[in-house]
């Protein structure tokens, strides 16, 4: 299944392109079709899916053949339901990331305070819920919260699945998130995941002390997911204290790009980040973090 939000956002696209193409302006475009010109804001904004609107603008701009089949086609992608649809309690920051997850071709990202929720085994999920849930109120569950986190896992070991790479900063394995025991075992589940992983799960930590160029530090965790259609965005998620900022335009875009370039070069290899490494095995922060955790 392709992202439904890419797939808006390409639909977006592809439609603010053809009324440009036409020189027409959105008053002019919604008088043609006999609808409002916020509707034709919001097709083209990606913020609605409407087929039959979008097949109406199609038809009024006289296109046909493969370009039509086309945007028919990325319009109905855009309107398909995920399974994170169904899934009650999962939280609307869960449900968006799966749903950038679908059909992904690579995701890279970068976290800087927790375990990453791809690798989060139950218990750690749990009690990040339960600490979140602490201090203000929320729409998702812990059952709801554990199950899409099963459900965008098995995403990761399905045919085909993306390549996944994550930069772990030293802070968020040595910070305690979790009681101790749960670290423990979460740190252990990561080198466990990434030692018997093919190439697919790649995880690299970044040490305190690493030196990145132009010091460029970063200010927040960010991911970024790239789609096998070369035609659709390449989209960078922000975290943020209560929602995450979704980019798609190549100018926000590519600065993101850049600076995992440099926090990648700056991190340690993948060897030298799991307690797997023969070279250094007592160096590596999830070694000396899961012995600390246990004394």
């Amino acid at each position: 299944m392709i992202s439904p939000h890419v797939r808006r956002l390409r639909l977006a696209v592809e439609l603010r392109a053809l009324r440009a193409a036409a020189g027409l302006t959105h008053e002019q475009l919604a008088k043609r079709i006999g609808e409002s010109r916020a509707q034709i804001s919001r097709l083209e904004n990606g913020h609605v899916v409407d087929q039959a609107d979008v097949m109406k603008i199609l038809d009024a701009l006289g296109v046909d053949g493969e370009r039509w089949t086309k945007i028919m086609t990325i319009a109905r992608e855009a309107g398909e339901k995920g399974w994170w649809e169904s899934t009650r309690g999962m939280g609307e920051r869960q449900a968006l990331s799966a749903d950038l997850e679908a059909g992904a071709t690579t995701i890279r990202e970068y976290h800087q305070t927790f375990m990453p929720g791809l690798l989060q085994i139950p218990d750690y999920a749990r009690a990040r819920t339960d600490a979140t849930t602490e201090l203000e109120p929320s729409a998702f569950t812990v059952a709801g919260v554990l199950a899409g986190r099963a459900g965008r896992q098995r995403m990761l070991r399905r045919p085909g699945a993306p390549t996944y790479e994550v930069i772990l900063d030293e802070v968020a394995v040595r910070r305690l998130t979790a009681p101790p025991d749960l670290v423990k075992k979460q740190l252990y589940h990561l080198t466990t995941v990434c030692n018997n992983s093919e190439p697919t799960v790649t995880l690299r930590v970044l040490p305190v002390d690493a030196r990145i160029a132009g010091y460029a530090v970063p200010r927040s965790a960010f991911s970024i997911y790239s789609y096998p259609d070369p035609d659709d965005p390449t989209v960078v998620a922000v975290d943020t204290v209560t929602s995450d900022l979704i980019l798609a335009e190549r100018a926000d875009v590519v600065p993101y790009q850049e600076l995992y370039s440099r926090l990648r070069d700056a991190a340690l290899s993948a060897a030298h980040s799991l307690p797997c490494s023969p070279r250094r095995p007592a160096n590596c922060p999830i070694t000396r973090t899961a012995h600390d955790t246990s004394s």
